[in-house]
């Protein structure tokens, strides 16, 4: 049930909740029947539907059973958020700040940071998502931070701040993706569209293809430029121009399983470079030169951890 929620899966989870709460109420298990309304509240939110995320939310709110605070109060506070239930937030804010200077733990000073977060604007507003990210990124608790990456770039594309946002959104959409938490991942996709770019989402058929910014720096990586040289020529991605490169063979582990004993496809000579080096012409004997060895680096990607498989000439 509770995994059916995090992933999105609408009826399968939608169905799971219902029956789990039916059974729980018939057999007086009034926990269980609030751990439904937590996923419930866990499913709306990660598909937008925030109304139906609040009152769910704040149904296992009231009743405040031992143990399920924690869970509850984040998916309340951003649902109520949303749809303009201040006075939700500010329960939830309340709650949750009482426990903290009890236990001062970075995961709850991170989410109440977060919280308040939505209840302010300008730079107090990012003042605590900053600090509600610093915080949770000292944790283990990784979906946590990965949303709040994602509710931090909502927020800065509502200031119109496109690049700060493309930033953010990148991180929560590399993180949600990679644990396969997809509703969140999704809301996180739509966002960067709004800023003008696009995400692909990582499937089994495609995760060992290449975006057209990766097949564009393999192209100049083939074509000897330096890495500096590659930064300036990939305007959108400037900070891979110091990026070290690590040789490793098609056959080593950290290699992919791609096949890139073919050649890379053609690229126009880049302006000013002249003619190639001359280890790359055929020599006066009229032998045909050696094929170039193709090798992989592995290049880190600016939204996730994967290494991005690259062609590169070695001699």
């Amino acid at each position: 049930m509770t995994l059916a929620a995090w992933q999105g899966q609408e009826t399968p989870a939608a169905e799971l909740i219902e029956a789990t709460a039916r059974e729980a109420a018939a057999s007086g298990q009034g926990r269980l029947v609030d751990f439904a309304a937590y996923a419930s509240a866990v499913l709306y939110n990660g598909l937008g539907r925030h109304d139906a995320a609040r009152d769910a939310a704040w149904r296992a709110f009231e009743r405040d059973q031992l143990g399920y605070g924690p869970l509850v109060v984040p998916e309340l506070a951003e649902a109520a958020s949303r749809t303009g239930d201040v006075a939700a937030v500010r329960a939830a804010l309340n709650w949750l700040s009482e426990r903290a200077q009890v236990t001062p733990t970075d995961w709850a000073l991170g989410i109440e940071a977060l919280v308040r977060a939505l209840l302010r604007e300008g730079e107090a507003a990012e003042i605590f998502y900053r600090e509600s990210i610093a915080r949770l990124g000292r944790t283990r608790v990784r979906a946590q931070l990965a949303r709040a990456h994602l509710l931090y770039g909502e927020w800065l594309r509502r200031e119109r701040r496109r690049a700060d946002a493309r930033e953010q959104l990148r991180t929560a959409h590399g993180m949600l993706d990679t644990m396969g938490i997809d509703a969140f991942a999704e809301r996180a996709r739509r966002e960067l569209a709004a800023t003008g770019e696009t995400a692909r989402k990582r499937t089994v058929e495609t995760a060992t293809e290449l975006t057209a910014q990766e097949a564009q720096i393999a192209r100049l990586a083939r074509d000897g430029l330096s890495n500096p040289e590659i930064g300036a020529r990939c305007s959108s991605a400037p900070a891979q121009s110091s990026t070290t490169w690590p040789r490793c063979s098609p056959s080593s582990p950290s290699a992919p399983a791609t096949n890139f004993t073919a050649p890379c496809p053609p690229a126009p000579t880049p302006p000013g470079r002249g003619s190639p080096p001359a280890s790359r012409r055929s020599p006066a004997s009229g032998r045909k030169p050696a094929r170039p060895r193709l090798a992989t680096r592995a290049v880190p990607s600016a939204d996730t951890s994967t290494a991005l498989p690259v062609c590169v000439t070695s001699g």
